[in-house]
């Protein structure tokens, strides 16, 4: 494999260990930073893991997921530390625990990536509890920065957790700052800022860094896009949902894929790829992300709206 990915995302991937009955576990492969970069290869872009992931059975299972997926496997660390788990032992509602002190994981080593890899590099993204772990959290900021500096473009998701208390403070600001994009949820908007009021933490958020173009999504009811002065919201085409697993990586590898692809177009149309995204990874269990064919498929279904300011929305 000599050519270099276009999209890397940069993180975690961990086992989920779902609670299926009184004794009973099931094991899942996952992680934010790996889902992400299989979300993104499922759109056929050249796209890479990068973080590291233990040497044992839990670990072979991750690589595997991450050979079928396409991803290029030199940006995959493996060592023999223990492996980083999520422990999920209710599910309505979900209550979870993570199990990885000095595991695999905070072993990454971006500087052993492949030589030039940054050049090539059009998005970089970031997020999950990976930025709330150090040592690994540390790394990867300091990966983040230097990607910026040498004008890659940065892609984030705080992708909230129970672990991003307080002491998560100064690496949202910073990443935040750091951004091109941030993708959040109107539940990880509540957790990340401490509010009952979404449209609060939104402004909070965008204060941070006004520059920086923000998707929102908010399940059921769509999802906003905001850029400068000017915002677009969406409503999800109907379908019939079979989870919602995924949906969120869904939406942001479509939004950052048709940045690449047109970035001339609108908001609008940036968004309504983004929202079909989603959308097509409710229609099967688990997490599988959409094809391209999918997503295209319903986008015409997706009805976006748009304003500025205190202008009264129009169709878009």
């Amino acid at each position: 494999m000599n050519t270099l990915p276009l999209f890397v995302s940069a993180g975690e991937a961990l086992t989920d260990l779902v609670r299926t009955g009184a004794n009973q576990w099931t094991s899942m492969t996952g992680g934010a930073g790996l889902n992400v970069a299989r979300a993104m290869a499922r759109l056929d872009v050249p796209s890479a893991f990068a973080g590291a992931i233990s040497n044992d059975v839990f670990g072979l299972a991750l690589q595997a997921s991450a050979q079928e997926a396409g991803l290029d496997p030199r940006f995959l660390q493996l060592n023999d530390r223990p492996p980083l788990l999520a422990v999920v032992h209710e599910t309505a509602p979900p209550d979870y625990f993570f199990i990885g002190e000095n595991s695999a994981d905070q072993q990454f080593a971006p500087w052993n990536l492949p030589t030039g890899w940054e050049r090539e590099a059009r998005w970089v993204h970031f997020g999950g509890i990976s930025l709330a772990r150090p040592p690994l959290a540390d790394r990867l900021l300091s990966l983040a920065c230097s990607l910026k500096s040498a004008g890659v473009k940065i892609s984030y998701d705080p992708n909230f957790r129970k672990l991003m208390d307080e002491r998560y403070d100064p690496m949202l600001r910073r990443m935040a700052v750091l951004a091109d994009v941030i993708k959040v949820s109107d539940e990880d908007l509540v957790g990340l800022f401490r509010t009952d009021d979404m449209r609060r933490g939104l402004a909070s958020l965008r204060a941070l860094n006004p520059e920086a173009s923000i998707l929102l999504t908010r399940g059921a009811e769509g999802a906003e896009f905001h850029t400068g002065q000017q915002a677009w919201q969406a409503r999800p085409p109907t379908i019939t949902v079979a989870d919602t697993i995924g949906a969120g990586d869904a939406s942001i590898c479509a939004l950052l894929y048709s940045l690449m692809l047109e970035p001339q177009a609108t908001g609008a149309r940036h968004l309504r790829c983004a929202v079909a995204a989603g959308a097509a990874a409710c229609l099967r269990a688990g997490a599988n992300p959409p094809t391209l064919a999918q997503i295209e498929a319903l986008a015409p279904s997706v009805h976006v709206t748009t304003f500025a300011g205190e202008n009264t929305p129009c169709v878009a």
